[in-house]
């Protein structure tokens, strides 16, 4: 039986730059920090790449779980930080808030490049940012609990 989505994976080719926004900005916590070396057979196969080796970090925030691996081999290719939310592939993360505006100004004052100021949609807020690597986030609010899109964070 499918209970859900457990996490989202991003690559990068600088983890420390990624947990700096996603860890230190957006304030997800890390669960999981490892390195593998070249030889382990099991990413090697579950990957279905040659002789990988480098780091995961697993962060969560709330019901959510974001990995971003950083690989030493083999070499990766940059993706286009500038690629469009209409082209194919994964078109954003979205993180629920609970004051968008609030994050919205805390977020800019650091520097974080947004794709407009937040939208009010009537029962939503959102707005579209980047991540170091370009990958879209968009920051949500709903603004009712008990509106069907509500964010429900299981007990611990």
């Amino acid at each position: 039986m499918i209970r859900g989505i457990h996490h989202a994976a991003l690559s990068t080719g600088d983890l420390e730059r990624s947990l700096g926004f996603y860890r230190d900005l957006l304030g997800f916590e890390t669960v999981l920090d490892w390195e593998w070396p070249r030889g382990t057979k099991d990413m090697d196969r579950t990957h279905r790449l040659p002789d990988t080796s480098g780091r995961v970090v697993l962060l969560q925030a709330g019901n959510a779980m974001l990995e971003i691996f950083e690989y030493a081999s083999p070499e990766p290719r940059a993706a286009d930080p500038e690629r469009r939310l209409c082209d194919h592939g994964l078109t954003h993360l979205c993180i629920d808030v609970d004051d968008l505006d609030a994050e919205y100004a805390r977020l800019r004052a650091a520097g974080v490049e947004f794709h407009a100021s937040p939208v009010d949609y009537g029962t939503v807020k959102c707005t579209y940012a980047r991540d170091p690597d370009g990958n879209v986030v968009e920051l949500q609010e709903v603004k009712s609990a008990d509106d069907p899109l509500a964010l429900r964070v299981p007990p611990r």
